[in-house]
Parts: structure tokens; C-alpha cells; sequence
């Protein structure tokens, strides 16, 4: 895929970004292997993921803008990533991609996309 093409507008932007965000909270927040790394209340980690996502699928920089870089090593050395979790979340999102309508070449992009940081904040291996 062309590192030209926006896939945040190529998806459907803020409205699909939205819709991606509710369907992907909806199925964390019933994932009995991501709710122990998760508060009560999810709506505060929704927010900051969809500044993530909107920002990291090309639209505007909402999270560097509100909440700095990304880093998100740093950002989840906090809570115990293990492999486990780390598929638990990628399955969400698949899920959630496939729940909002999102096709290919813009799913198989968007999930090699999250693979990579969905590896490097790994912390913790599996007990």
C-alpha cells in the first residue's frame, strides 16, 4: 500500500473512528484476559485510543496534541502485557475492524500496522 494514501479518510474518518472505538471498548470490555489491565470504567482509555488510532491511521495528531508522543512502551509499563493480552487486544480489533465494515487493503494494513506496536509494549511473558 501506498504510504500516500490516508487510510483514516480511505475508511470512512471520524465517523467510522468512532464506531471502530465503541465496537472495540464493547469487546474489551467483555475479555476476561484484557479487563484485569483495564479500570472500571473504560470510557477515559476509549478517549485516549481513539486520539491514538485516529492520529496513527493518518488523521489529525489529536493524541501528540493532547497528551504528547506516543510512546507507548513507556505508556504501558504500568500494567503486565503478556502475549496472551497482547493477541486478546489484536483480536478485538480485528473483530472491530470487521464489525465497522472495514476491507481490505485497508483491514490487512491497519492490523500489520497494530502488530508491531502490539509487540513492542509487551512486558510481561505469560505465566
Amino acid at each position: 500500500m501506498s504510504k500516500r494514501v490516508n487510510i483514516y479518510k480511505e475508511i470512512g474518518g471520524e465517523k467510522t473512528m468512532k464506531q471502530l472505538i465503541q465496537c472495540l471498548y464493547t469487546r474489551i470490555g467483555n475479555n476476561e484476559t484484557l479487563l484485569p489491565i483495564f479500570p472500571d470504567n473504560l470510557q477515559e482509555s476509549a478517549r485516549k485510543q481513539y486520539l491514538f488510532l485516529t492520529q496513527f491511521l493518518g488523521g489529525p495528531p489529536l493524541y501528540s496534541q493532547e497528551i504528547g508522543p506516543p510512546m507507548l512502551p513507556y505508556r504501558h509499563a504500568p500494567f503486565e502485557i503478556t502475549p496472551e493480552r497482547r493477541d486478546a487486544w489484536l483480536h478485538c480489533i480485528h473483530r472491530a475492524l470487521l464489525d465497522v465494515g472495514v476491507e481490505d487493503p485497508y483491514f490487512s494494513e491497519i492490523i500489520r500496522r497494530l502488530t508491531i506496536p502490539a509487540y513492542r509494549i509487551m512486558n510481561t511473558p505469560d505465566s
